[in-house]
């Protein structure tokens, strides 16, 4: 449905189809009791969590492990004043069973940050929300 306001909501599966095009997307946590949005590059896994593969010595491990964070991903264009923005609200944690930890060795994102001791923060994807922008003058 397109509101007056020029977006639309999508619904779940086109919310994870997004995701999926995208290599980064954004981290929103507290740190000191202030926001904190950190940019990461991430995957999604087969039960549409957001993974990231970070340092075990990394800040965002201790600051996310456990808590309630958002996640968000977009793609815009400029050009055609387009686009769309998908947050994933969940619980984070840090994936420590030895087995899950190997097959996202595997499959999991690569970090784009040398990493030397790898740790996997799973999102998981209780809420997912998101919108798209359509140009409004073509519809004017």
């Amino acid at each position: 449905m397109v509101h007056n306001d020029g977006f639309r909501a999508l619904d779940r599966q086109e919310c994870l189809r997004l995701l999926g095009k995208v290599p980064v997307g954004r981290v929103v946590y507290t740190r000191h009791a202030l926001p904190a949005v950190l940019p990461v590059n991430f995957s999604l896994d087969t039960d549409s969590s957001v993974l990231v593969r970070t340092s075990a010595r990394s800040d965002l491990v201790r600051a996310v492990d456990g808590v309630v964070v958002a996640f968000e991903a977009d793609e815009f264009d400029a050009a055609t004043r387009s686009g769309w923005s998908v947050v994933v609200t969940g619980r984070a944690h840090a994936v420590t069973d030895p087995a899950e930890h190997e097959r996202l060795l595997r499959i999991g994102p690569d970090s784009w940050m040398p990493i030397q001791d790898n740790v996997f923060i799973r999102i998981e994807a209780t809420m997912i929300t998101g919108r798209e922008l359509t140009d409004l003058r073509s519809t004017r």
